[in-house]
Formats: C-alpha cells, structure tokens, sequence
C-alpha cells in the first residue's frame, strides 16, 4: 500500500480512494433520493454518519439488485 500525505497527514492509498468513492455516491441522484426516503421512515437515520448512511445505501441497492 503506498502513502498519500493529505493535509500533514497521511493516508494509504485505499482510503483515499474510499473518500472520493463515498463522496461520488453522496453526489449521484440515486443517492440523494434514497437519503430522502430514508429520512422520512426511520428517525434514527439522521443520526448516522456519511460513512454509515453510505455503507447503508450500498447493501440496500446491492440486496434489491440480488432480489
């Protein structure tokens, strides 16, 4: 794994690839309407960090997709 310096610190390489990868997802419409409805059925959801409501997302259309 190489090491990316970001800000005085540094990264390896795979995590900042998963920090541009979560930000793209953030970003695409998908996403944003999927925040929305999740929004309005579950009230602990707001709770959750970008990290988790990502994660979130990810399982969710991946379990629709296997469906």
């Amino acid at each position: 794994m190489s090491l990316i310096p970001t800000s005085g610190s540094f990264l390896t390489a795979d995590t900042e690839i998963w920090h541009n990868l979560k930000l793209a997802i953030a970003n695409s419409t998908g996403y944003q309407r999927w925040e929305l409805e999740s929004l309005q059925r579950d009230n602990y959801f707001q709770n959750l960090n970008l990290e988790q409501k990502v994660q979130r997302y990810l399982r969710e259309t991946l379990e629709t997709l296997a469906y």
